[in-house]
């Protein structure tokens, strides 16, 4: 999951994938505004250079981002706040949901329709469900091409198609393809330290963290992220990567092969692998290759890792790249080094939901909400300073889609901009080359799959699949962490549990739906 200080990449595979049509129409067009004079220069400069919309009374926009409020906020909003105002006659608040606690607190800005306009959303942070449950405004093809032009004209349609949800639009995707395939950052100094072979298979990385959990006192061998997820944090790489699998949003105990044509749905802890994979962790966990109190942490794994106090972390390619520029600028003592542990397997994209913004369902200002969003994926001065600070206390351009970081960059970073992931990108220049070169090496490797642009409508089995959830969090996340003695009687347990919270009827329902979904591609 998810969080992610990321880097854009594989914007080529993404949009190579088939064409999907364009979202329908069916107007929504509301929009009101909040005060200000109309008659202000600055009013009637916005209106001139908006194409006729009127903008003349001035909009407070305020938008929910997931992650830490940067340190630098207030600056770099104020600058933002000067060219929206000279733009569109709008300002823009952000309010941030800490990492520690935006699980919880995301569906409840929604369901208690608090008073906003924007909300970044992503597949990862429940978008499908949230938009079922009616707390995004459906955007329509009209409402697209005429407060956003730019991105109408500039999105493949095959983006806005993975968009969809029941056939209708409830998000702007980013518009820049990205891997979403994990990796794992270790301490390389401390793999020299103890002549251990290189890290590039699950064997190999054992080995590593037994070692450091014997040796190295007061140094986590591995520490995941924080927040409800219901798989291990590892899973990402050991289940869903070494087994080829799609295993959809992670909420779901379902999974089914890439190259399975047909798109079987299979429940992964009834699978041999799930259960060879619980030997693997219960023999870490009896090694101490994680805390003790793993369940109840609320440690940030990236500011561990940076500090030493963790040998080891899993993300993807973009966030640790950029940890390890980070680190390399902040003259970081330790060595560090990124693991693919799976390096000759199928490798994915993500689709477009994986970042985006949405339009909150009683947002009074959806007009210029919809305006901001296109300045902020193609408007050059807005997107670099939304995405990266202010030019030349943040960062300075390097030329060549580059740029290059400066002693200020860490107080600007760390919260969910993503979702405004454009053409624009820029790369930081001191990016490591492994990561790059691991870009390369996976867009020879990127597999395109039958079910890639399927969206599961889940309506039908909505307390279901609550239910499930709470299931995965009580019994098989300790399953995971190898926290139960008798992995065969945790496994029954688990999947007894599942079937009396409706997992048939869940199953059901998604088999049905992809076998419809199948049968409309031929």
């Amino acid at each position: 999951m998810l969080k992610k200080s990321k880097m854009s990449m594989l914007a080529l595979a993404l949009t190579s994938v088939m064409a999907l049509s364009a979202c329908g129409s069916n107007g929504n067009n509301d929009s009101n505004s909040t005060s200000s004079d109309s008659s202000t220069p600055a009013a009637n400069d916005a209106s001139t250079a908006t194409g006729g919309i009127d903008t003349s009374k001035e909009v407070k926009l305020k938008m929910i981002f997931v992650g830490p409020k940067p340190v630098d906020y207030d600056s770099v909003f104020t600058e933002i706040n000067k060219v929206l105002k000279e733009k569109i006659n709008a300002t823009l608040e952000g309010e941030f949901l800490d990492w520690s606690d935006w699980a919880q607190k995301y569906p409840l800005k929604l369901a208690a329709n608090e008073n906003f306009d924007l909300i970044y959303s992503a597949n990862w942070a429940g978008y499908n469900d949230q938009a079922l449950k009616g707390g995004f405004l459906e955007l329509t093809e009209d409402m697209l091409q005429k407060y956003m032009p730019k991105t109408w004209a500039a999105m493949p349609s095959v983006s806005w198609g993975q968009a969809k949800v029941n056939g209708k639009l409830y998000m702007v995707p980013q518009n820049n393809g990205e891997s979403v395939e994990k990796l794992i950052l270790y301490r390389e100094d401390l793999r020299k330290k103890y002549n251990l072979p290189e890290i590039n298979s699950p064997e190999s990385y054992a080995t590593y963290l037994k070692t450091i959990a014997a040796n190295e006192k007061g140094i986590v061998p591995f520490e995941p992220e924080t927040g409800d997820w219901k798989y291990h944090n590892l899973d990402r790489i050991l289940l869903k990567q070494q087994n080829e699998w799609n295993m959809f949003d992670l909420d779901m105990p379902f999974a089914y092969k890439l190259d399975d044509a047909t798109g079987k749905v299979f429940n992964v802890y009834e699978t041999q692998e799930f259960k060879d994979l619980l030997v693997y962790y219960k023999d870490l966990a009896d090694n101490n290759a994680w805390s003790k109190n793993v369940l109840n942490s609320k440690n940030d794994h990236q500011a561990d890792f940076k500090a030493g106090k963790v040998a080891s972390i899993t993300h993807n390619n973009g966030t640790l790249g950029s940890l390890i520029t980070t680190m390399q600028q902040e003259k970081s003592p330790y060595e560090v080094k990124l693991a693919d542990i799976n390096p000759d397997k199928k490798k994915s994209v993500a689709i477009s939901t994986q970042n985006g913004t949405s339009i909150h369902a009683t947002s009074k200002n959806v007009e210029r909400s919809l305006m901001l969003v296109d300045l902020m994926q193609n408007d050059e001065q807005l997107h670099d300073l939304i995405m990266y600070g202010v030019n030349g206390v943040h960062y300075t351009p390097a030329g060549d889609g580059k740029y290059a970081a400066t002693d200020k960059s860490a107080n600007f970073t760390g919260f969910s901009n993503w979702n405004f992931n454009s053409p624009l990108n820029l790369t930081n220049e001191a990016f490591p080359q492994e990561a790059s070169d691991l870009v390369k090496k996976w867009e020879g490797q990127v597999y395109h799959y039958s079910l890639e642009t399927f969206v599961f409508d889940n309506s039908n089995v909505k307390t279901e699949l609550a239910n499930l959830g709470n299931v995965m969090l009580r019994y098989a996340i300790p399953l995971e962490y190898g926290l139960i003695k008798d992995i065969d009687k945790g496994i029954e347990e688990l999947n007894k549990q599942l079937k009396a919270a409706g997992l048939d009827k869940v199953q059901a329902e998604l088999q049905s739906q992809i076998d419809a979904f199948l049968a409309n591609q031929k």
